[in-house]
């Protein structure tokens, strides 16, 4: 995408002075010149945005798909880290049932 902005920006400065302006003077024909140069950005310019949105089109089936994909992916690791953490838990629980006879609640909140 950059080499064709670079390859059209070189090409309008290249072919801007051969340009019927063999005729003007030359004050007008820097005015001329400068005012090409100007259209020329500007479309060049115009032509990169149109290109630009047309990729972001393109590609937006394929972005949400990638972020619907992350999302359902972050839940499945949470909610298996959180099996696992609870499984731990209860393996400690009943560890410590086993060594002391009797299972530790939590102290009641006042």
């Amino acid at each position: 995408m950059k080499a064709r902005l670079i390859s059209a920006a070189a090409a309008v400065f290249l072919l801007a002075p051969a340009l019927p302006a063999w005729s003007a003077e030359p004050s007008e024909t820097a005015g001329k010149v400068k005012d090409d140069a100007k259209a020329a950005g500007h479309a060049v310019a115009d032509k990169s945005r149109e290109a630009g949105h047309s990729i972001a089109d393109g590609t937006r089936s394929a972005r949400d798909t990638v972020r619907e994909d992350s999302k359902k992916t972050g839940h499945a690791v949470a909610e298996g880290t959180r099996n696992l953490g609870k499984t731990i838990h209860d393996a400690f629980q009943r560890l410590k049932t086993g060594v002391t006879g009797k299972r530790s609640e939590p102290e009641p909140k006042s």
